[in-house]
């Protein structure tokens, strides 16, 4: 007894540790445990990628050959490959009219009249499409393109020259106006449309003389939009040089551009000169809406030689029937004093049929109705 007192106790058992404590417990190796059953995981899907061949990692999907519904729809079919005819119900047509029969597979852009595309030799090309400039024996586009040789009034009579705006957007819109409208009315194309090199040459052949629409920055831009490619101050010249290219090649055949808004660019020479100039050297002419009296057109068109006009009076700021004839008659007023008058119409319908009534009884009051290149300098 005494012995097994006296004997050391490491000679019997290894000492406690901290977590051999009554009541401890073993910690687990968690972190571990963790990464054996992610690695496992990812060895399972590589297996089973590896084993079944299934790229699309077992999602739902189903295969549907489209080849074997290419032919299923026979009036699509027909639609793609015959011409057309589209009857419609009798309650929706007119008595007596008829529902014209359409080639549904005609894309091909109507043929320009003979004689009314850009001429080649006052043509450059560039990278936007081809852009007026002088012939080299010097004719000019303004002369080439303008009708004011046939439209000189008997005996120095007053003349008047009315310009239509806001044509080419609307196509059929824009040839009702030049059915309606008889020779010696100006018309001014915005260069949107999509179909304004035959639209235009229409008009031509229609015999009217033509001007381009270029969206000028007004005070109120951007809340205030002419459209694409508008023309603005305090920006490099040449930005301005390109997108006035990029306008003039929408169309061919124009003798001069009109300004569409543009009180804030028209007002500042920096900005302005730089156009104008570019006007001159193509032999354009330029008429200036004469919407804004702080317009520096007339001088710069004398500095760089661009013939030039202003407009007296905006027709149809009322556009109704009684206001445009009044407005009409003030034309008239202006002209017989002062031997000669420009007015600005839109291309709505009703002031389109207005001054096309108009200008029937013009010849009876003694005066001339002339493009407006007759009246520029």
């Amino acid at each position: 007894m005494a012995n097994d007192l006296s004997t050391p106790l490491t000679g019997r058992r290894r000492r406690r540790g901290p977590d051999d404590q009554p009541g401890s417990r073993r910690s687990l190796p968690i972190a571990r445990i963790l990464a054996a059953l992610i690695l496992l995981i990812a060895a399972g899907f590589a297996l089973r990628v590896t084993l079944v061949n299934d790229p699309e990692g077992g999602r739902p999907s189903q295969t549907t050959s489209i080849a074997s519904t290419r032919n299923a729809n026979s009036i699509a079919n027909r639609v793609a490959t015959d011409p057309v005819t589209i009857t419609a119900d009798p309650g929706q047509v007119p008595a007596g009219s008829s529902i014209t029969t359409l080639d549904a597979k005609a894309s091909t852009p109507p043929a320009l009249p003979d004689g009314f595309g850009a001429l080649p030799e006052l043509t450059e090309d560039t990278r936007d499409g081809p852009i007026p400039r002088v012939a080299a024996n010097g004719e000019t586009p303004f002369a080439a393109y303008s009708r004011a040789a046939a439209s000189a009034a008997p005996e120095g009579g007053p003349r008047i020259a009315v310009i239509v705006t806001g044509l080419g957007i609307n196509e059929q819109g824009s040839l009702d106006a030049i059915d309606q409208l008889p020779e010696n009315f100006t018309l001014a194309f915005a260069p949107y449309g999509k179909t304004l090199p035959s639209t235009v040459a229409t008009a031509r052949a229609g015999g009217h003389e033509v001007l381009l629409e270029i969206p000028l920055e007004p005070f109120d831009y951007p809340e205030n939009d002419p459209g694409p490619q508008t023309l603005l101050t305090g920006v490099e010249p040449r930005a301005n040089i390109e997108k006035l290219f990029w306008l003039m090649s929408r169309f061919g055949g124009y003798a001069g551009v009109i300004n569409n808004m543009g009180a804030r660019f028209t007002a500042s020479e920096t900005d302005f000169g730089p156009v104008m100039e570019e006007l001159g050297m193509r032999g354009l002419g330029y008429i200036d809406d004469g919407t804004s009296n702080r317009s520096l057109a007339a001088g710069l068109a004398e500095t760089n030689e661009v013939p030039f006009s202003r407009a007296d009076l905006v027709i149809d700021a009322n556009p109704a029937r009684e206001p445009i004839l009044n407005a009409l008659q003030n034309l008239e007023t202006r002209a017989t004093e002062t031997g000669a008058a420009i007015g600005l119409i839109s291309a709505l319908p009703i002031s389109i049929s207005t001054v096309a009534e108009w200008s029937q009884h013009l010849a009876d009051k003694g005066i001339t109705l002339v493009p407006v290149s007759a009246l520029m300098q």
